[in-house]
């Protein structure tokens, strides 16, 4: 199937939402976003095995074991987009990629572009931001 662009893919008729052109647009750009990721969670690791602790001077031991952190939150955080990616490709072979979790409402092209890992619609997630926003205000 030839790859649509993005304009393609928006000016198509909202009773089309998630046809077979759209689910493959999606599964090709998620799946370019984990090839991405992969490659940068693999830089990572490469960089924190190569980092030399033995370092003669205090400073320079502490400035790259603090660099070292800084690596693991990173490929940690990317582990998690990885998580997501993946969640992503299951719901394309599922049927259920681009409807809200909660709701079950079409998520929306607009949103999917900007986040095609989102699992909620924009409405489910400015309620959710809302109702923790408050929780915490509460403690």
């Amino acid at each position: 199937m030839p790859k649509i662009s993005e304009q393609e893919l928006l000016g198509m008729p909202a009773s089309d939402y998630m046809n077979e052109k759209q689910l493959f647009f999606f599964q090709h750009r998620l799946m370019e976003l984990k090839s991405d990721l992969m490659a940068e969670v693999e830089q990572g690791q490469q960089a924190i095995a190569t980092t030399n602790l033995a370092l003669a001077d205090d400073l320079d031991r502490a400035a790259a074991e603090q660099e070292n952190q800084q690596h693991l939150r990173f490929t940690g955080r990317k582990h998690l987009l990885l998580r997501k990616i993946q969640r992503a490709l299951e719901k394309i072979k599922d049927g259920t990629y681009g409807y809200c979790e909660i709701s079950g409402d079409p998520i929306g092209l607009q949103r999917l572009l900007l986040r095609p890992t989102a699992e909620l619609s924009f409405e489910e997630k400015s309620r959710q931001e809302m109702l923790e926003r408050d929780y915490s205000k509460q403690r």
